[in-house]
């Protein structure tokens, strides 16, 4: 609730000259390069920080004003080295974004009547936020990117931390899993295809509205209270199913064929083409599992968790053999952490489920079985877990931690990196303050000339 919280204040700031401005005498107040710094700019980031609490050490006059001209420092180099973005990639950024804050305040007229502006007005000016924001990643990439300690290097570098300055490691543990699907009936399926079709038979005569349908019917609740709009997307946002279907539709308001997923099954409206993205709507629906098969699941699971424990096969070959997870099953059964590139896991970071099994064992032991959401399919399925290892929250160490030291230490580069260049073009970029906004304790000092 805490993030949803924080990005509508983030939203709201975008447009919050809308309510207040015009009763602001607004004015340049820095210069940097070409690129000027509003007092209303400042206001509006002083107003998102303070509903979202967020302490500032210092005068919000004077912070502010600088983390701005910082950015305006990465945005003047960026234009000198020509640095571009894909226009692409920032229209998927921005319609994600809408459809993000549609789905949090409810449709899009209730967020066009809280902002004061049409749909069209808030793309815009999320547009210009979201593109400033990716070339200011582009350009720090460019100076950080190429930043690669040698093995040597890292040695080194720890050697000469402080202790205090060395990070702490927190508790991780290490995963196998072995997961089974309970088959679906095929009379189950057939009932929900069948349903599908006369929902896109009552759409195609126009006795009913494919909105209503979705709101009424769809199990893809995040799409469901737009009624199943999704937004402008190209091929790549959807599931290859998915896109094809999609994509074939010719003339809008039309309703595809029933579309299989591994989500389920969906009917799809189109609502609009642009190039190469679409908009549509869907309905999703997804056969049940029957309790008798969900209790043959779970037998069968027991019968394997006994043949493990009595040392007639390996957890790794059982994962092997029974598990429906592809992408554990041919490594053992070892969950892969997609964020970090390893198998170590901080507890927050596992499915809820998991890691409220895995807190529970010791190294070596294995769980009973139990149910758990597969957010991948978006139904019910059935685990045990072997907690492969467990290591306790420590202090980093060049044996046990290298690639933790090594990312931290390059991070650590990277961030000097970034400060010295920020002093260098203090330096080099024609800067003007005004007058007022001069007596600061600026974090650094080359502002004023």
């Amino acid at each position: 609730m805490k993030k949803n919280i924080s990005i509508l204040c983030f939203l709201l700031t975008i447009f919050v000259s809308s309510f207040g401005q015009n009763n602001m005498i607004d004015g340049v107040v820095w210069v940097v390069g070409d690129e000027v710094i509003l007092k209303s700019d400042v206001e509006e980031q002083r107003i998102r920080m303070q509903y979202e609490g967020t302490r500032m050490q210092g005068d919000p006059y004077c912070l502010i004003p600088e983390q701005i001209a910082i950015q305006k420092l990465f945005l003047h180099q960026a234009k000198i080295d020509s640095i571009v973005v894909s226009e692409s990639m920032v229209y998927s950024q921005v319609e994600a974004r809408m459809n993000y804050f549609i789905s949090e305040i409810g449709s899009k007229e209730k967020m066009e009547e809280y902002f004061k502006k049409t749909s069209a007005q808030i793309r815009e000016e999320l547009y210009t936020v979201t593109k400033e924001q990716m070339i200011v990643q582009q350009m720090q990439q460019k100076l950080t990117g190429d930043v690669k300690l040698t093995p040597n290097e890292v040695r080194k570098m720890y050697e000469q931390m402080d202790t205090d300055s060395i990070p702490t490691v927190p508790e991780t543990v290490e995963v196998q899993i072995l997961i089974i699907e309970p088959p679906i009936k095929q009379a189950e399926i057939d009932r929900v295809k069948s349903q599908l079709r006369e929902f896109a038979e009552r759409v195609n005569s126009g006795s009913t509205d494919f909105s209503l349908l979705a709101r009424l019917y769809s199990e893809d609740k995040e799409s469901a209270v737009r009624g199943g709009e999704l937004g402008f997307a190209g091929r790549g946002r959807f599931v290859p199913e998915f896109a094809s279907a999609a994509f074939a539709l010719q003339e809008p308001g039309k309703v595809s064929r029933v579309v299989e997923t591994e989500f389920g099954y969906h009917i799809i409206q189109l609502i609009e083409k642009r190039d190469d993205r679409v908009n549509c709507r869907h309905i999703l629906l997804k056969p049940r599992v029957s309790i008798e098969e969900k209790q043959q699941a779970l037998e069968r699971l027991d019968s394997i968790v006994n043949i493990i424990r009595n040392g007639e096969m390996t957890f790794e070959s059982a994962a092997l053999r029974f598990s429906s997870d592809k992408d554990s099953r041919m490594n053992g059964g070892l969950m892969p952490n997609q964020y970090t590139g390893s198998s170590k896991f901080e507890y927050q970071s596992l499915p809820s489920e998991i890691a409220k099994e895995a807190y529970k064992l010791k190294a070596g032991e294995i769980s009973e079985p139990f149910a758990m959401m597969d957010t991948n399919l978006g139904r019910e399925v059935y685990a045990i877990i072997k907690v492969k290892t467990k290591v306790k929250s420590h202090k980093a160490n060049l044996l046990d931690d290298y690639q933790e030291l090594k990312s931290f230490l390059e991070d650590k580069r990277g961030q000097e990196i970034i400060q010295e260049w920020i002093v260098q073009k203090q330096k080099e970029t024609s800067i003007q303050i005004d007058e007022e906004w001069k007596n600061c304790n600026f974090k650094y000092e080359g502002w004023i000339k």
